[in-house]
């Protein structure tokens, strides 16, 4: 079977079922847009290589919780920030530790974890976010985000100009935030989901 020629959602459903054909079609589609958001974060390539490993660990064996109507590289996209975003918690915290040995001062850093179950849950709500995003924004925002396309690319795509992708981008960010702000308030992970969507990414 040419995995490489089926959409996303037929991967998914391959992907269900075990297939290491559908697993392999999704990690050269995705590798490197995923590996670039990642590298932004942490900025040290042999770190981005590791923590690039680890989400597609956390797609193969989270594999049977994901929905094929859902975007693959959405759930990617945000497994990736926040497995970044937790090595960057870790590191610092280490260093604290450190300094604080040689020093009278004690420094809090409360202690994180998320698990995948927990990444799903935050992908649902980044994802009606986006479905809650103006049909242009919302094209824009996951050809730019989630496959990881350059903004010239997707004007070219919708013939619009790269000013105009920017716009939207920015403009979808702050919708994101404010619609994940408002309706989910109470949520810890709020903050950490929406600065994943900022305008640095």
């Amino acid at each position: 079977m040419m995995y490489s020629k089926l959409s996303d959602k037929n991967l998914a459903n391959a992907l269900i079922e075990g297939s290491t054909g559908a697993f392999r079609s999704l990690y050269d589609r995705y590798n490197r847009p995923v590996y670039a958001n990642i590298l932004k974060i942490v900025r040290q390539p042999e770190y981005a290589e590791d923590i690039l490993q680890e989400v597609f660990v956390a797609l193969w064996e989270y594999r049977v919780k994901i929905k094929p109507d859902q975007s693959v590289g959405g759930w990617l996209f945000v497994v990736s920030f926040n497995k970044a975003t937790t090595f960057l918690k870790k590191k610092l915290r280490e260093s604290l530790e450190y300094v604080e040995e040689y020093t009278d001062y004690e420094y809090i850093f409360p202690e994180e974890t998320i698990n995948e179950d927990e990444y799903l849950s935050q992908w649902t709500i980044v994802e009606e976010a986006v479905n809650a995003l103006p049909a242009r924004k919302k094209e824009v925002f996951k050809l730019c985000r989630f496959e990881g396309k350059a903004k010239e690319e997707v004007a070219s795509m919708m013939g619009i100009s790269p000013v105009s992708v920017k716009d939207y981008l920015k403009q979808s960010n702050r919708a994101i935030k404010d619609y994940i702000s408002l309706k989910y308030p109470h949520l810890y992970t709020t903050v950490l989901i929406a600065g994943a969507f900022s305008d640095k990414f």
